[in-house]
């Protein structure tokens, strides 16, 4: 089968894979439809999330039907359409019996302290082969495996898989009640279903911080008001904005393409221009030569620690790698501020989800922006870690002729 496979940093390849095969009684074997192209993704590429092992699969984000089951699945069948969430808990342990499945005990063979399992990821996280293939193995089908119904289709329900879920729990954990203004940092696909999700929370105002007009334009039409931090200081802008107090909660929708060196009006002093991407196999996806993202403290939490108000929280659910550990403590602490992170538990909330897009609460394919066959993988690759305009979300799909097979 085909796949996106990873070889290096700034080295990725379409190639012929063996095809995955039951390993676990409570496997399941899934024919992708649809896979997607996600900002954590590119943090694999470029390196800035160490430890990926060469041959792993990339892609943590999946839709399909299910071909075969292990002897332990009682509750699916061959045939099932299903949606697979990103990260990867056994359903049984206190964790997952507590909604965290991100910090399962059971699912990642490193061990209870080896933090979140996924798809497609280093090999702290497992590895697990990704969802950027034809097919693929899910292990805990049982508990991990969600079915579609007929009324959610693919455009909608790969974004199920990872993105509208890791907006809701951000906009959960920040806390949001009734009448808040709300701070959005990034307007990526996460940051949109942030904003998409905050308004369900019944938020007041949302401001939206960005420097892309492609971005901050779908921000826009989402009601929010919108801050180009490339054309004017964005905390001079919210303090404005807010007379003075802050934003009630705010968003951390970026993780650590925040500390990407950058100009304009809200630039550190000491930043440099963006960079220009470098070809497919160079050393480093960066221009950025000796910069490392563990190395300065991070723009946006600066921002964000700077412009939410006293008492205020402050939700993180942008990636940070583990070598990442500056943040503004001091100022936190004297702001009374609580501070809420963590990965995604996407099995947790999908059911829920499932049912607010069927029933048409929630449009998630209103920002998928592109749909690629599985050949275009590289290509695609390249055009969304330029952040090309239109570029917001990559729907990859199986070969022409795996889905006349199909």
């Amino acid at each position: 089968m085909k796949a996106v496979v990873f070889h290096g940093i700034g080295d990725i390849r379409l190639q012929e894979v063996s095809d995955p095969k039951l390993k676990d009684p409570f496997d399941a074997i899934v024919r992708l439809t649809a896979s997607a192209i996600c900002g954590t993704d590119l943090h694999m590429v470029r390196g800035t999330m160490p430890g990926m092992e060469r041959g792993t699969i990339l892609g943590h984000e999946g839709v399909g039907i299910v071909e075969e089951i292990g002897d332990g699945v009682r509750n699916l069948t061959p045939g099932d359409r299903v949606v697979i969430p990103s990260t990867i808990g056994c359903g049984n342990c206190s964790y997952c019996r507590e909604g965290y499945y991100a910090q399962c005990d059971k699912a990642n063979p490193n061990g209870p302290a080896a933090g979140t399992a996924f798809f497609g990821g280093p090999k702290e996280t497992g590895p697990f082969q990704g969802l950027q293939a034809e097919r693929a193995r899910v292990p805990f089908a049982n508990v991990g495996l969600v079915k579609l119904p007929d009324e959610v289709d693919d455009d909608d329900a790969i974004l199920l898989s990872d993105i509208v879920p890791t907006g809701y729990m951000a906009a959960e954990n920040a806390e949001i009640r009734p009448g808040n203004t709300v701070l959005v940092y990034g307007c990526g696909p996460v940051g949109q279903f942030a904003i998409a999700c905050a308004k369900l929370l019944d938020a007041g105002r949302i401001l939206a911080v960005d420097a892309l007009e492609d971005r901050l334009a779908m921000a826009r039409s989402q009601g929010a008001e919108t801050i180009n931090f490339e054309k004017e200081d964005p905390i001079e802008a919210i303090k404005e904005l807010t007379k003075g107090i802050g934003a009630d909660r705010v968003i951390d929708a970026v993780g650590i393409d925040a500390n990407r060196p950058h100009s304009g009006p809200g630039a550190k002093k000491a930043g440099k221009a963006e960079p220009s991407e470098k070809s497919a196999k160079s050393k480093n996806n960066n221009d950025e030569g000796n910069w490392h993202p563990g190395d300065a403290p991070s723009q946006v939490l600066s921002w964000a620690v700077e412009t939410v108000a006293k008492a205020g929280t402050v939700s993180i659910i942008g990636v940070y790698p583990v070598n990442a550990k500056s943040f503004d403590i001091g100022k936190a602490m004297n702001k009374n501020l609580t501070v809420k992170m963590g990965n995604c538990n996407h099995r947790r909330y999908l059911p829920d989800l499932v049912e607010m897009v069927r029933n048409g609460t929630l449009v998630p394919s209103e920002i998928l922006s592109q749909t690629e066959p599985m050949t275009s993988a590289i290509e695609a690759y390249k055009a969304f870690d330029k952040r090309q305009p239109g570029w917001l979300k990559v729907k990859l799909e199986p070969s022409g002729e795996e889905q006349l097979a199909a």
